[in-house]
């Protein structure tokens, strides 16, 4: 016993001296290893007698332990102090002037995102967010999706595995759940926008499995759809930086609002080429309405005292609109050549009174 308290002396010194995780490395290999003093020792046990290895047997199982745990803590130390010695000597002074061909760019979604949150929050809209996996409460039955609509079809949505008596779950079709999750976490009155990823079963040229929406919730009393015309004709002038920019406002139907409406912008296809604000064509860019009192229902707002209007839209398409990108895939392709040429430089920051493209 007093040999293998020696030896638990001597490995523990070892292991506080060394410098470097190689040194602290050959502390191992001489204890630890095939040939080590302590592994020795435990082949040694076969050769005791019962009595013997039955006091030996506990004492070099915990100088083992004692060893193991003294060396992984010294490695953790070493690795900390290794990174602190990168991050003195790699330090960067960041007053420095970028190089101009190592400019990074702003993608053309983050860019669009930033100006849609400028617009808005000049209008008094905060930015909400919820997760990208929802159940299918909040994706479908709490905004007045019916069981038999198509939107539930495994062949729109992406499901995920669950237990059998557990409710079912997706990757979020649109960012409206998040309107019903902060409809039920806060009290009325309600300003938001909640841009985000949505997933859908599509891909071609104007659309992909995963893009970005941004979705608009504005409830509180007396509430009417010309106010939700006043704030969609402000922002597409302002988004699309056109003050005489040509609207109409056609009835459609979604399950959420009643009544509903699409919004169209004047354009023109002359010589295939798309121009905003000028001919006699339209373009739809977003869906909007009042919010369908069975939506607040759910969302535990009383709808005899409060009303609301939601809209959204697609920010990949309003930046193919906005910006003149052809393909929608190509956001996601991770081309360098791309990024320069419809990217942006990280200065650019949108504001209504700089400009929103610059």
């Amino acid at each position: 016993m007093q040999d293998i308290d020696k030896l638990s002396e001597e490995l523990a010194a070892a292991v506080a001296a060394a410098e470097d995780l190689e040194a602290l490395e050959e502390v191992r290999i001489r204890a630890l290893g095939r040939k080590g003093q302590v592994t020795s020792l435990m082949k040694g046990l076969g050769s005791m007698t019962a009595d013997e290895r039955k006091m030996a047997g506990p004492a070099l199982n915990a100088l083992k332990d004692r060893v193991g745990s003294a060396i992984e803590a010294r490695r953790e130390a070493l690795k900390d102090l290794e990174l602190e010695a990168r991050l003195a000597g790699e330090s960067l002074d960041l007053s420095l002037p970028v190089r101009p061909q190592n400019a990074g760019r702003i993608h053309p979604v983050s860019q669009v995102t930033d100006e849609l949150t400028a617009i808005f929050a000049d209008m008094g809209f905060t930015v909400a967010e919820g997760p990208d996996v929802e159940t299918d409460f909040y994706n479908f039955t709490a905004l007045n999706i019916p069981p038999e609509h198509p939107a539930r079809q495994m062949h729109d949505t992406f499901y995920l595995e669950s237990a059998p008596d557990a409710e079912a779950m997706c990757l979020r079709t649109h960012t409206s759940p998040v309107q019903i999750r902060h409809m039920q976490a806060e009290p009325p009155p309600h300003r938001i926008i909640v841009p985000g990823r949505t997933y859908r079963c599509d891909s071609d040229q104007t659309h992909t499995p995963m893009f970005h929406q941004v979705e608009g919730l504005v409830i509180d009393r007396d509430i009417h759809m010309g106010h939700l015309k006043g704030c969609l004709e402000g922002f597409a002038r302002a988004f699309f930086e056109i003050d005489n920019l040509r609207m109409r406002f056609r009835p459609s139907h979604f399950p959420f609002t009643e009544p509903s409406a699409e919004l169209d912008i004047g354009c023109s296809y002359e010589g295939g080429e798309l121009r905003i604000g000028e001919g006699d064509d339209w373009l739809e860019i977003l869906g909007c309405g009042m919010v369908h009192p069975h939506v607040l229902e759910y969302s535990g707002v009383d709808p005899a005292e409060w009303q609301g209007f939601a809209f959204g839209m697609g920010i990949d398409r309003i930046a193919m609109l906005k910006y003149g990108i052809p393909d929608l895939r190509a956001f996601f392709d991770c081309d360098l050549r791309w990024l320069e040429h419809y990217g942006f430089a990280p200065a650019d920051q949108p504001s209504l009174a700089g400009g929103l493209a610059r």
